[in-house]
């Protein structure tokens, strides 16, 4: 075990006497000579041959030779310290390795390299992440949890060879039609800032006049059910209801309207209306703010009373209860924004062609 650790270290600082070699080429000669003698006790113990080179006693040798004059009853001690610091070296680089391997198929598979907190994930999309917050509480827990992303990923892995056909996917959503348009389907948190963002570019680049867009909403939940942006499940209810009630589905809608505005706009006292909505109204002003809205978006006190009744019938519970397992279980996404379009599924923040 002394040998393979050594090897690990060994070729961790090649990479840094590769440069000294640079200027000092004889460095480089003496220490790749060390290097091969390494690896072929390496070869040998993984092959479970004899490491007839005694490259490990050499190494833990060179270590104690001092300790040897100085402190005789002190070598045995510090022989098993070497063993078991050579065994924790050789488990610390294999549990990296699978975890590198995890990291990579996770990020080719989902979008983002860690499975539970797609957010913290700086080589995946920019995205707003669809957190599990299941903690382990035992070692037990733990390798299950472990084991569960592993599921995941390769649950996953088909999704990257598969035709997305956005008729494939029974949604409500508000649907901005153009027809013969190819469609688009939008999934998107009015709280999220990275949504705000690729809703402004598709603004500017004229992806709703390109496609024929289903804009769902989206409040993101964790595993506990709790929300993840404090205004988000209200402003999606209302955005349902008044789409219920609407005949035209274009970008001159009402349930448009709110979303633009939330997302383009600011308030008069809060900066962006996104952030006043996440940062500054309890659910009571934020409440008052979408009626207010709706009145200046031409509907009249009835018209309202009714949309605010809608807002916590049973029939909205079940289309965002409907929304969210086909985003769970269906388009498997780790975050949001995500879309579907062109047959393939795109996570994060819309990039213009």
């Amino acid at each position: 075990m002394v040998c393979i650790a050594a090897f690990i270290i060994l070729a961790i600082i090649g990479i840094f006497v590769a440069f000294i070699s640079i200027f000092k080429p004889k460095v480089g000669k003496r220490y790749l000579k060390t290097l091969k003698k390494s690896w072929g006790c390496v070869g040998k113990r993984v092959t479970l041959q004899k490491c007839e080179t005694g490259f490990g006693d050499d190494v833990k040798n060179t270590v104690l030779s001092k300790l040897i004059i100085r402190h005789p009853k002190w070598v045995k001690p510090a022989s098993i310290a070497i063993e078991i610091s050579s065994i924790l070296i050789v488990l610390i680089t294999v549990w990296s390795l699978v975890e590198g391997v995890k990291a990579g198929l996770a990020l080719y598979s989902l979008g983002t390299c860690n499975v539970k907190h797609a957010e913290s994930c700086t080589l995946g999309s920019e995205v707003c992440s669809i957190d599990d917050n299941t903690e382990a509480k035992n070692p037990i827990e733990y390798i299950g949890l472990w084991f569960s992303d592993w599921g995941e990923i390769f649950g996953a892995i088909p999704d990257k060879f598969r035709d997305w056909n956005t008729d494939n996917f029974d949604v409500v959503a508000i649907e901005i039609k153009n027809e013969g348009k190819p469609t688009a389907i939008d999934f998107f948190d009015p709280g999220c800032i990275v949504c705000k963002q690729s809703f402004q570019t598709q603004l500017e680049t004229g992806f709703f006049e390109n496609y024929n867009v289903k804009l769902v909403v989206f409040p993101i939940q964790d595993n506990e059910g709790k929300f993840k942006f404090a205004n988000s499940e209200l402003i999606a209810r209302y955005i349902y209801a008044v789409n219920e009630r609407e005949q035209n589905t274009t970008t001159e809608s009402i349930a448009f309207k709110i979303i633009k505005r939330i997302y383009t706009e600011k308030s008069e006292d809060h900066g962006a209306w996104l952030d006043a909505f996440n940062d500054y109204y309890s659910n009571e002003e934020a409440l008052g703010i979408i009626k207010v809205w709706l009145k200046e978006f031409g509907l009249d006190d009835k018209a309202i009373s009714e949309i605010s009744e809608r807002v916590t019938a049973n029939a909205i519970d079940e289309i965002i209860q409907k929304n969210n397992d086909i985003v769970t279980n269906e388009v498997h996404a780790k975050g949001i924004p995500t879309l579907i379009y062109d047959g393939k599924k795109h996570t994060g923040r819309y990039e213009a062609k």
